[in-house]
């Protein structure tokens, strides 16, 4: 399995989603190595093996510039990239020859490659590098099916493939078109296209994300299958003992402050609601590209006394976060899915995400609005900050459905494909 990182060091969704799989799987009795750029030692190892790309040397007894094509199309970006992020971080996009790559940046035959593990602006060289070490780990190891999350490893799973013949799988969380609408950009589309050509099956992490990987790439219905992600089980928020620090309730937005998760309509909605009750707090928890823009739209509005930017949350400061809020909204313009209305829910607090999200299609006890009509928005928190019974019900009927969704029963699905195309 090839990801771009494992908890404790995530950048957002992707992580928690590969943890919560390869926990699952090992409980379905599947043995999982999975290969991340760098690894930090502190990682939880209990469910999986992890190896660190740069911890694997690559020779010229081991390697083949024969077993991996020789051109691969990737990205030089910005230092705030994700696997997922808009194009606005996006720097240029060029097309080089591995061979080419390795004698600008050292000899093939030197050992091992370090890896940031990261996503910075050396993020082009350690892509190719990635590739190079995926098809010396695919011709040492024994294994049956190969499995890449998300476009930065395609390239990797496409080389194992090459070099040892097993079938590869690749999982979509997000596609261009969910970062940028129609504006796409194609040289990222000709990556994610190519990565599902290849691929003998296509995991989406929902209907939704089907339908474009479909219909906007032109893939075969018959190899691309829908699993939902599920959660990981924390304390309930009853559990945590926090103090606020603040008088009123709270209304909570956790997630990439980019184009993809509609921060912009978060806030007028805010406004909307403080026109009505100056008591409650808003919190923006995350960090991304938009981050300026909201803050100057804060101000325009008259509301920073009840606006607060938490920045970049994780692990336990996530918990903390749902623990003292009251309400959570993913206001979403095109989410794939959406772990952390899952996460919101099993801590007790009550959500609205919008329509344009994977996980509307499996959550009932969710109030749902397009992520357009910050008037519905507004009216759905008001509704849930001032009337008791409303939130009640939401918050006690989600918990319930959400502690149904679990990694094991995705495992099981997942473990079916693999079985299918052994």
């Amino acid at each position: 399995m090839f990801g771009w990182e494992f908890p404790p060091h995530i950048a957002g969704g992707l992580g928690t989603a590969c943890y919560g799989l390869t926990r699952g799987l090992s409980h379905a009795g599947v043995e999982v190595l999975f290969v991340v750029p760098k690894t930090y030692g502190d990682e939880d190892q209990s469910y999986v093996r992890l190896t660190g790309a740069g911890d694997i040397t690559v020779s010229k007894r081991n390697f083949s510039f024969d077993e991996v094509k020789k051109k691969i199309t990737f990205l030089e970006v910005g230092v705030n990239l994700l696997p997922y992020l808009s194009p606005e971080e996006f720097e240029r996009f060029t097309s080089i020859d591995i061979s080419e790559s390795i004698k600008s940046t050292g000899s093939v035959f030197s050992a091992n490659y370090q890896f940031t593990g990261g996503y910075g602006k050396n993020l082009m060289e350690e892509v190719a590098r990635y590739a190079l070490v995926a098809s010396v780990i695919a011709t040492e190891n024994d294994f049956d099916v190969i499995h890449a999350h998300d476009w930065l490893t395609y390239p990797a799973g496409i080389a194992a493939k090459t070099a040892s013949g097993k079938p590869l799988i690749v999982h979509i969380h997000a596609t261009e078109f969910d970062r940028s609408g129609e504006n796409i950009n194609t040289s990222v589309f000709d990556i994610e296209k190519q990565g599902m050509e290849v691929a003998d099956r296509v995991i989406t992490v929902s209907n939704l994300t089907r339908n474009i990987v479909i219909e906007k790439y032109g893939i075969d219905p018959e190899k691309v299958i829908t699993v939902y992600n599920a959660v990981e089980s924390v304390k309930e928020s009853k559990e945590i003992e926090i103090q606020k620090g603040v008088k009123g309730k709270i209304v909570t937005f956790l997630g990439r402050i980019t184009y993809q998760k509609g921060p912009e309509y978060f806030v007028e909605a805010a406004y909307k609601v403080l026109q009505k009750n100056d008591q409650v707090h808003f919190v923006m928890a995350g960090s991304g590209d938009m981050m300026n823009k909201i803050i100057r739209r804060v101000a325009e509005l008259g509301i920073s006394t009840r606006f607060h930017f938490a920045g970049f949350l994780k692990g336990e400061e996530v918990a903390n976060m749902f623990a003292m809020s009251d309400v959570y909204v993913m206001p979403s313009v095109s989410e794939p899915f959406g772990i952390s209305p899952l996460e919101a829910l099993r801590s007790n607090v009550p959500v609205i995400i919008s329509k344009q999200s994977g996980v509307s299609e499996i959550l009932t006890h969710a109030i749902k609005v397009d992520f357009w009509d910050i008037d519905a928005m507004a009216d759905a928190m008001y509704g849930l900050l001032n009337y008791e019974g409303l939130s009640d019900m939401f918050r006690h009927y989600g918990k319930d459905e959400v502690d149904h969704l679990k990694w094991e029963n995705a495992a099981i699905i997942v473990k079916g494909i693999y079985e299918s195309i052994i």
